[in-house]
This record gives C-alpha cells, sequence and structure tokens, in this order.
C-alpha cells in the first residue's frame, strides 16, 4: 500500500508541475514584486505570498495553523523555476520561510476566504492588518 500510495503522490507531485510549469510559462515569477498564492486545504482557505523583494514565503492562516509543507514546497518550485527559466542555480537557503501569526485571527467556522482575500490586500498594499473577525460582515457586504 504504501509504494501505491508514495507512486500516486509521485505522479501527482510530477502533474503540479508540469502544469504550473504550463501557466508560467509566458510569466516571469522573478519579475514580480509579489505573488499571492490561495492555498485550499479542503475546507479551509489561507495565503501563501512569495515576495521576490525580500526573497520571503509568507504563509498566513486564520485560525494560526502551520504549514512548513507549503512553505518548504514554494520554494522549492521557485527554485526549479529559476533553473528552467533563468538556466542558473539559485540557492535555496537565500529564501526566508515565514508562518506568520501576527496577524487577524478567524473566530468562527466560516470567514477564513474572507480572510486570505483581507490578508492580500493589505499584504499587496504594504499596510498593517488593522481589521478583525468583527468587521468580517462589512467586508462580506462590500
Amino acid at each position: 500500500t504504501w509504494v501505491l500510495g508514495s507512486l500516486r503522490k509521485q505522479w501527482y507531485q510530477r502533474r503540479v508541475r508540469e502544469g504550473l510549469a504550463r501557466w508560467t510559462r509566458k510569466v516571469d515569477l522573478f519579475a514580480m514584486d509579489l505573488i499571492m498564492i490561495p492555498i485550499h486545504l479542503g475546507m479551509h482557505w489561507c495565503l501563501a505570498v512569495i515576495d521576490n523583494r525580500n526573497t520571503t514565503i509568507t504563509y498566513y492562516d486564520s485560525l494560526l495553523g502551520d504549514n512548513h509543507q507549503c512553505t518548504a514546497s514554494l520554494r522549492d518550485y521557485m527554485v526549479a523555476e529559476h533553473l528552467a527559466k533563468k538556466k542558473t542555480p539559485m540557492n535555496a537557503s537565500s529564501w526566508k520561510l515565514v508562518i506568520e501569526k501576527d496577524l487577524p485571527e478567524q473566530l468562527n467556522g466560516c470567514d477564513c476566504g474572507v480572510f486570505a482575500c483581507k490578508y492580500a490586500e493589505y499584504v499587496s498594499q504594504d499596510r498593517p492588518f488593522d481589521f478583525d473577525q468583527s468587521d468580517m460582515p462589512y467586508f462580506r457586504r462590500r
């Protein structure tokens, strides 16, 4: 069972890499300051941000969860993308991986998507987070 599961995982990961390569075929990810990546965990939305200005990958989770696999996978993808597009290796250790904990926290089971969108909005504008759970009904109406 482990071998079959492992082969499926390898096949899936290869398919994901191939799909990403098609999506970014005509895009230079390294020319962008910020890359916002919504992360869906089945029943929960989070946000990952690749910051090329500071070589940082930050994970934002309104339930304050840890997802080190996500940040490491994104770093590995950026390293592979650099090699594929720029034809030069990139030092993986130059990337700082952050699981942000100083952020507005979700207090219910249904606002994770709104939180992820607001994190993206504020990060893209270099604004400090100045909202909380009580602001969610307002954000939903906008």
